[in-house]
């Protein structure tokens, strides 16, 4: 066998990345929806070949797996770490979770809205949803918990906050950062119960104005039924 033939004969070092890959699937899965997440619409996308998709994946189920992952990782971690953070008091540790709610480093709304289309699909990926939610608002129940609520009571702040959060993703966001953020101190009372300190809220409501003003989410937002 000459040099060449050898060479020739051996797999080729992929050019792209797992990452690579999954970031097409999930920008594909948020602006079309799951049926365009196919290997070979994503490969000419990328002008490689089908091939090189299988360096990295098992098939098109185990794209879906990984998707799912990044989903979870990306848009249920941050609320978990944030309902667990020590606070001064109920309201503070409700500012935390509003962190997320502000920034897409931390939740990408867009990203939660295509996933829950892909779950009206799909029987597999709704049990992946709703085991999320469920996650999600034992973390905030819990939360609650700890300022002195009753189990009873702690479960359904943790649904009305988490609830209307996602209930307000899913529409056309119209308001601009300032009135969103100017309405944090009546959401504070709502949620928690107690009045909420002009002074305590000031740092949380000036950083959320400027990750709301620096973000420039985008209108319009294409939309998709299941």
């Amino acid at each position: 066998m000459t040099l060449d033939n050898a060479t020739a004969s051996e797999p080729r070092e992929p050019t792209l990345t797992r990452e690579d890959w999954l970031a097409l699937a999930l920008k594909t899965l948020v602006k079309d929806g799951i049926d365009r997440v196919k290997i070979q619409i994503m490969a000419r996308k990328l002008d490689v070949a089908r091939s090189s998709f299988y360096w990295h994946f098992g098939g098109r189920e185990d794209l879906h797996s990984a998707m799912l992952e990044e989903w979870l990782t990306k848009n249920t971690g941050p609320i978990l770490e944030r309902a667990m953070r020590p606070a001064a008091d109920v309201n503070a540790a409700v500012m935390n979770v509003f962190e997320c709610w502000v920034d897409k480093r931390l939740f990408d709304p867009e990203l939660d809205i295509a996933v829950r289309l892909w779950a009206r699909r799909d029987a597999k990926v709704r049990q992946v949803v709703l085991q999320a939610d469920l996650t999600r608002v034992k973390a905030l129940t819990e939360m609650f918990q700890r300022y002195g609520n009753s189990p009873e009571e702690a479960l359904i702040r943790a649904r009305v906050l988490y609830f209307t959060q996602i209930g307000h993703f899913t529409l056309d966001d119209t308001e601009s950062p300032e009135t969103r953020v100017s309405h944090a101190p009546s959401y504070l009372k709502i949620f928690s119960g107690v009045e909420a300190d002009p002074v305590a809220c000031a740092p949380f409501m000036e950083q959320a104005l400027k990750t709301l003003a620096a973000s420039k989410p985008g209108r319009g937002r294409k939309k998709r039924e299941g």
